[in-house]
């Protein structure tokens, strides 16, 4: 069935060889019904929102009719999944439909996900249930709101079948994603191990023109490619580490070649602070905990390095060479972009010898203490709005007022204490404006994020037909740095009862 929606297809992924991809039409479902349009990302890509919420629309988004323009198709990749090999993935549950280039110039993927069954799907049924769906539009907006680069949420239907899981028959959903591209280390894992070097030519050739055009006036290509998806990952990593995201599934096959947050399964934001957080229910041995993020992104990264061998240099030896002395560049790179990121989250403009020890002992006395992550910062920003550039260390009322929001996250009160007046001294070493350090603050420290508990209950909700609280949060979370005081209670951390350990994978 084709559909009237006009979409402004512009596909290039499809144009490749169909080593790389199997054509297939989504698979219809029984009585779709719209949840949300992503109203001001369909004008960016030059969709009329209103096309996308009629009736021929909905049927669109819910597979059961094709646009004209649209080539859809899976894609395949491989990968690493917890370490262990995975020769033949791909797009088990989800369709390319195509591509657009926005009024911004941007090209962006079409992806319908839980869209039914292909050739990848591994005995799985490739659709997904309501819960997934609400969490990844929720997270992935609220992440585009957070200016991390990210997968975005154009709009997400029921498909008014039931879903068979572990917790019995629940509600389907499907949920149309956008990104500047699907492909991932796992594509390039894919044509490595196939030992196909002519595509891998093409696949890189194809990253490059699309993502990393200069690329091509360096002496070596494939080298230059390497390190700007290397750039991009590490800044990536370091942006999710502080506002306290966990991906959870940092496979090879979850590692976007053009340096976006991709797959919104068991990730979650982190409450109480502590390195070692974990939410993934499959993660049991804590590989893709918090403070491990940079390890893995940097063995993904050496992975795709490896992929690239066959294409980076004649000489065998060579090209592992240059390979390794292009991978071991990534602690650095992601070093500066963590310690950048957490300085300005402290006030900390101009970076000194010092300031990684500091920042050090700044997360380790969050820790100790078992603050709040977001909320410190967030009440910093607050203390320092009322306290930086006063005379001769005078305080007001509304100073005090700062102090004490601070002083109620931790145990030990006085360890702040100290702590402010190295934080004070450190400030008064700034060269930069007051103003200017505040503003930097402000736009670092997010007053709401995405808490795992309050995910949960907008879920709870929209399978019991309320989708009223999903509406507020996402309304919510779209200004994360803006005060919303009749909604400070969405600042508030979970109660006891609330806490949610255990996050899970929407297959």
């Amino acid at each position: 069935m084709t559909s009237t929606v006009n979409i402004p297809f512009d596909n290039s992924f499809s144009q490749l060889p169909e080593q790389f991809y199997t054509r297939q039409d989504p698979v219809p479902v029984a009585a779709p019904k719209l949840i949300k349009v992503n109203e001001g990302l369909a004008t960016l890509m030059g969709i009329d929102p209103a096309a996308l919420k009629s009736e021929d629309g909905v049927q669109m988004l819910a597979g059961n009719s094709v646009p004209n323009g649209a080539s859809p198709l899976a894609m395949v990749y491989a990968g690493h999944q917890f370490g262990g090999w995975s020769p033949r993935l791909g797009d088990g549950r989800a369709i390319l439909l195509g591509e657009t280039v926005g009024t911004d110039g941007i090209r962006r993927d079409i992806h319908l996900k839980g869209s039914g069954r292909t050739p990848y799907s591994r005995g799985g049924d490739g659709r997904a249930w309501l819960g997934p769906v609400l969490r990844e539009y929720v997270i992935s907006e609220a992440m585009a709101a957070l200016d991390i680069p990210t997968t975005r949420a154009l709009a997400a239907v029921e498909t008014g079948n039931k879903i068979l899981r572990e917790e019995g028959p629940l509600p389907g959903a499907i949920i149309t994603r956008v990104a500047q591209s699907h492909i991932r280390v796992g594509t390039f894992q894919y044509h490595y191990s196939q030992g196909n070097k002519d595509n891998l030519r093409i696949l890189a050739n194809y990253v490059i023109d699309r993502h990393y055009p200069e690329a091509k006036q360096a002496q070596n290509p494939y080298r230059a490619l390497i390190e700007m998806v290397m750039d991009k990952q590490a800044r990536l990593i370091a942006k999710w580490m502080q506002v306290g995201f966990i991906h959870g599934v940092m496979n090879t096959d979850n590692m976007s070649v053009a340096g976006e947050t991709i797959d919104f399964g068991p990730c979650a934001f982190m409450d109480t602070y502590h390195p070692g957080t974990v939410f993934s229910s499959i993660d049991h041995a804590g590989r893709y905990a918090w403070a491990k993020q940079p390890g893995m992104a940097h063995w993904n990264l050496s992975q795709f390095a490896q992929s690239l061998l066959p294409i980076l240099h004649e000489d065998a030896q060579v090209a592992v060479g240059i390979g390794q002395e292009t991978i071991d560049e990534f602690q650095d790179i992601f070093s500066n972009y963590y310690f950048e990121g957490f300085g300005k989250k402290l006030g900390l403009i101009t970076l000194q010898h010092g300031d990684p020890d500091f920042i050090g002992d700044n997360l380790k006395l969050l820790s100790d203490n078992e603050v709040d992550f977001t909320l410190f910062f967030r009440h910093l920003t607050g203390y320092a709005r009322s306290n930086l550039g006063q005379d001769q260390g005078a305080e007001d009322q509304s100073d005090q007022d700062h102090k004490e929001k601070l002083q109620n996250l931790f145990k030990e009160p006085e360890a702040l204490t100290t702590w402010l007046q190295q934080w004070q001294a450190r400030q008064d070493q700034e060269e930069a404006s007051t103003e200017e350090r505040l503003e930097i603050m402000h736009t670092s420290n997010p007053i709401f994020i995405p808490r795992n508990h309050q995910v949960e209950a907008i879920i709870q909700a929209a399978v019991a037909g309320d989708y009223a609280p999903f509406e507020q949060l996402h309304s919510i979370l779209s200004a994360p740095f803006t005060e919303q005081p009749d909604n400070a209670h969405y600042e508030v951390p979970p109660k006891p009862e609330e806490v949610v350990h255990a996050t899970f994978c929407g297959t």
